[in-house]
């Protein structure tokens, strides 16, 4: 029981920062006296599956909110009868999030992916990758500055498309650079 109040804390802490917290930062919030019981805890959640570790250590949350129900769908054009039916249970992070390692969160600036959907203040979920596809939402350096484009190509030239008529396409002087392709749109109301 005590370990659902830990758990609760560190993941309040890594809402309100984005990060997991360090095991001194865990003592803090935690009241633990020593980086052993911390060390315990962790182990303990591990185990549990509440918490994991990345290839270098670093702790992750296994799920940012938990389990929530699927209930079945919803008409999106004429409306139909509803019924409610629990279909299953899900994790936003099982939905969205292929390869947690590779995966991370930038919050938009801009419009000139409005017609894609994607606006200023949505959070994209963007995954590292070796191997991006013309036609996908890439994150891209290109001459050294960094945007969020369609990947196009002419010929044998990769080039950035915007998803709004006001911008022009980006061609490169230098060098264009893929680092991620987003693989989700993130949106409060």
């Amino acid at each position: 029981m005590r370990d659902t109040h830990y758990s609760r804390k560190i993941h309040e802490f890594y809402r309100a920062h984005w990060r997991m917290p360090s095991y001194a930062e865990i003592m803090d919030i935690t009241g633990l006296q020593s980086k052993d019981s911390v060390f315990k805890l962790v182990t303990r959640l591990e185990r549990a599956g509440i918490l994991r570790k990345d290839r270098r250590g670093r702790l992750l949350p296994r799920s940012i909110m938990g389990e929530i129900k699927l209930l079945g769908l919803v008409e999106a054009g004429f409306p139909s009868p509803a019924e409610e039916e629990l279909v299953d249970t899900i994790t936003l992070d099982e939905y969205l999030i292929q390869n947690r390692d590779a995966t991370y969160l930038l919050k938009v600036k801009g419009d000139s992916m409005k017609d894609a959907g994607i606006v200023e203040g949505d959070m994209v979920i963007a995954e590292r990758t070796a191997s991006p596809k013309v036609g996908q939402i890439v994150v891209a350096e290109i001459d050294g500055e960094w945007t969020m484009k369609y990947l196009r190509k002419k010929g044998t030239a990769y080039y950035l498309e915007a998803a709004n008529d006001r911008y022009p396409d980006i061609h490169p002087e230098g060098e264009l650079k893929i680092a991620a392709v987003v693989r989700g749109v993130v949106r409060k109301y």
